[in-house]
């Protein structure tokens, strides 16, 4: 059968050539074209992406490893389909392998890109600061000339991982997990710092609290032995006004008896003793005759008592007792 029947999806660009001259192009066409003599040139418009895996150097000699994917779609479909062979066999395939290139292209075009930025960067860098290299990329490849000339735009850089070498990952790993120990160790000290620091605080207060309760009861010793030495000294006052006033009552006694003893200070006793309530007793009066003669005992040669006497004043002195 010699007529073909193209019926192109929105986001594919077909070119119909007659006699080697575009009769008919569009996306989304569709039409019934001569075969022995039509020659299609099909161009996807919609977006595409490709992995990538670049092996570069860093600014401090250190290899590194990028994945990513790269992100592209045809914005001129004419100048692309002028450079590359996107014409369509009779099976419907292309009629070569330049559809395979163009990514091809955009990947070495990415990956000098890359390598210029990453050159620039130590691997330290490069590691922590994925985002300003995806940046950077993507601007250098927007202005790219081979890019440009291919009628392509490219519409996203992303990088998926980024690795160093084994050892010198390892040797990263080593110096951040002694770091982040070190981190720990610090963490430790100073908790054993505050807990120590707060045990001194402790320990502290309580001290003061016990200086603050022996001062205080102190002051209540204090108190109470001022109040002891008030009341010893009351009672020395006491004690003291009492012997004043037993000393003035002993003088008014002294007094009493030295003014009622006055007029009878120049009186011999015997004639007190006459003078008394009791002078008129016999026995006292035969009492002190005796005492008279005692006193006068030399010149008494000799002294006669009757027994009737004797027994007279006996009897009066048992009938006092």
């Amino acid at each position: 059968m010699v007529i073909g029947y193209m019926k192109a999806a929105p986001t594919t660009y077909v070119m119909r050539f007659e006699g080697g001259k575009v009769v008919q192009e569009g996306a989304g066409l569709s039409f019934f074209y001569w075969k022995p003599s039509a020659t299609l040139v099909s161009v996807p418009l919609s977006s595409a992406d490709v992995p990538f895996v670049f092996n570069e150097v860093t600014r401090d000699f250190q290899a590194v490893t990028l994945q990513g994917q790269l992100t592209w779609r045809v914005t001129d479909p004419r100048r692309l389909a002028s450079l590359l062979d996107y014409s369509l066999g009779p099976a419907g395939r292309y009629r070569s392998d330049d559809p395979e290139k163009l990514q091809e292209r955009l990947v070495q075009v990415a990956q000098v890109r890359a390598r210029s930025v990453v050159q620039g960067l130590t691997l330290r860098e490069v590691l922590v600061r994925s985002d300003a290299i995806e940046q950077q990329v993507l601007a250098a490849l927007a202005v790219a000339e081979p890019v440009k000339a291919l009628g392509v735009e490219v519409m996203a850089f992303s990088l998926l991982s980024v690795k160093p070498a084994p050892e010198m990952a390892r040797a990263l790993e080593a110096e951040s997990r002694e770091a982040l120990q070190r981190d720990a160790d610090e963490a430790i000290y100073a908790r054993r710092n505050a807990a120590v620091e707060q045990e001194r605080r402790i320990k502290e207060s309580e001290l003061a609290t016990e200086l603050a309760v022996e001062a205080r009861q102190r002051q209540i010793r204090e108190a109470k032995m001022a109040a002891d030495i008030a009341v010893e000294e009351q009672r020395a006052a006491l004690m003291t006004r009492w012997s004043d006033n037993e000393r003035q009552a002993a003088d008014a006694r002294a007094y009493a008896l030295e003014k009622t003893l006055a007029p009878v200070r120049g009186v011999d006793w015997k004639t007190l003793m006459a003078t008394s309530a009791g002078g008129g007793d016999p026995a006292l009066n035969i009492a002190l005759a005796f005492r008279e003669m005692a006193e006068n005992a030399q010149r008494i040669g000799e002294l006669n008592v009757s027994p009737d006497l004797l027994r007279s004043l006996m009897g009066a002195t048992g009938r006092e007792r």
